[in-house]
């Protein structure tokens, strides 16, 4: 790097500094990822049926339906179309999976409950999606572990990372996710870094955009679209291996949505084209 480029890089991190002590949204502008340092460990790219055997329901078991927030989740409402995965939010007048009337979307993951899950330390997160249309509809590209739940101070047993969450449609400006970080479960002693908020340039509801994490032993690298949006150590870095999870979920409770809560439009679906994963090349030797 040389002198004009350091210069620029320090500019760069005291302003998205200030921006995330301050909750302003900005665009992403620092570093781009060097994906050089890496080799890929874990490719979906969605081709044919959902493999169910890698990605099952994400606290849902079997054909069941789960809560989830205001809305409700059962995994085979997720599927393949054209080679990309489609998680559509939709209306049912007589339920589905036992759950009556209301808003069903699902949340899938790759934990060990599906016969090929997968889970890793460490590396670079991505993936590539539209987000879904509606206000308080969100979608999520996140990683867990039940160390999360461990409540002991700190999160290096585990840490639910948010790579990105599409909270902020219908707000100003709505072209924006969130990233964020949880732990020490989510009772009394829950902490979290969170609605740290950044835009995109490209409509994230229109035009496919990606969303990335690189994660060491010493911190946590948000990206959109390879530019660096903002890095943190909060909570002391989960040093434990995490699963993927792809969800979709509505604001409210106990599957009743929020008063502020819209009918989405009819194409309101969450698309995702890719998840990829890599792993320092360093490590793997």
């Amino acid at each position: 790097m040389n002198f004009l480029q350091s210069i620029t890089a320090f500019l760069a991190s005291i302003i998205i500094f200030i921006c995330v002590s301050l909750d302003i949204p900005c665009y992403p502008m620092g570093q781009k990822i060097d994906m050089d340092k890496f080799t890929e460990t874990f490719t979906e790219e969605f081709d044919g049926e959902l493999d169910r055997s890698v990605w099952s329901g994400h606290y849902q078991y079997g054909n069941t339906t789960e809560a989830r927030k205001g809305s409700y989740w059962n995994q085979y409402l997720a599927k393949t179309e054209n080679g990309n995965l489609i998680i559509p939010v939709t209306y049912l007048e007589d339920g589905m999976g036992g759950k009556g009337t209301g808003w069903y979307t699902a949340g899938i993951d790759t934990d060990s409950d599906s016969p090929d899950g997968f889970s890793q330390k460490f590396g670079y997160f991505e993936c590539r999606c539209i987000l879904p249309k509606g206000a308080d509809i969100w979608s999520a590209f996140w990683l867990m572990n039940d160390g999360v739940y461990n409540a002991d101070g700190n999160g290096k047993d585990g840490t639910e990372i948010d790579i990105f969450e599409s909270d902020c449609y219908g707000d100003f400006p709505e072209n924006a996710i969130t990233s964020n970080l949880h732990f020490d479960g989510y009772g009394d002693a829950h902490q979290k870094l969170g609605a740290t908020k950044f835009l995109l340039k490209n409509n994230p509801y229109e035009e496919f955009n990606t969303y990335g994490l690189e994660w060491n032993e010493n911190e946590y690298i948000f990206y959109i679209n390879g530019i660096e949006t903002f890095r943190t150590d909060f909570g002391g870095v989960s040093q434990n291996e995490e699963y993927l999870i792809l969800s979709v979920e509505m604001k409210g409770e106990n599957g009743i949505p929020s008063e502020r809560e819209n009918k989405p439009a009819d194409d309101s679906e969450f698309i995702v084209d890719y998840v990829k994963v890599y792993q320092y090349k360093d490590l793997m030797q």
